[in-house]
């Protein structure tokens, strides 16, 4: 897959992308291929943190039910205080690329670690300000990870159940 083609939705909240999460599931796609990157404290939820019991992921705090729900289908959840974007909750193999990005003191020009992390995992850099500032403005962020055959299967199934429009 070509950088520029790099699957990434971004949804307006977080009810937007569990139905994207779970129409995806209920397809057949494999859920560990999917990373969601967006701040976990929204109206009613407000956590004040989580832990992981084997496969099940608890909150505590708040009632948690959304992340509680999408961490029980995907891989490597993760609570992160960003600088510049606050408090941000994600979990899948996008995990990976912040933490190595945090491990190696990644700094790539102007980039903040989130956007470092996005350019490791191929990004350019007028994508990573755009789905950095989006999730600055409380935006989710779901990316599909996978070859071609993975992309054009999640944007079919997402455009079949209307929770994407292609631009």
């Amino acid at each position: 897959m070509e950088k520029a083609d790099l699957p990434f939705y971004v949804f307006n909240t977080h009810t937007e992308a569990e139905e994207a999460i779970h129409a995806l599931s209920r397809a057949g796609f494999d859920v560990k291929k999917l990373s969601l990157i967006g701040k976990g404290y929204h109206s009613e939820e407000h956590p004040i943190g989580f832990y992981t019991t084997g496969d099940q992921v608890k909150s505590w705090g708040g009632t948690g039910a959304f992340w509680g729900s999408i961490w029980g289908l995907l891989f490597a959840p993760a609570v992160f205080f960003l600088p510049g974007v606050g408090l941000v909750a994600m979990a899948g193999p996008f995990v990976a690329a912040l933490v190595s990005a945090l491990e190696g003191a990644v700094v790539v020009g102007s980039l903040s670690a989130l956007g470092a992390a996005f350019s490791r995992i191929g990004m350019g850099e007028e994508e990573v300000i755009k789905y950095e500032t989006a999730l600055k403005v409380d935006k989710y962020v779901l990316l599909v990870h996978g070859g071609e055959e993975e992309a054009a299967k999640a944007r079919a199934v997402l455009t079949a159940a209307n929770l994407w429009k292609a631009a």
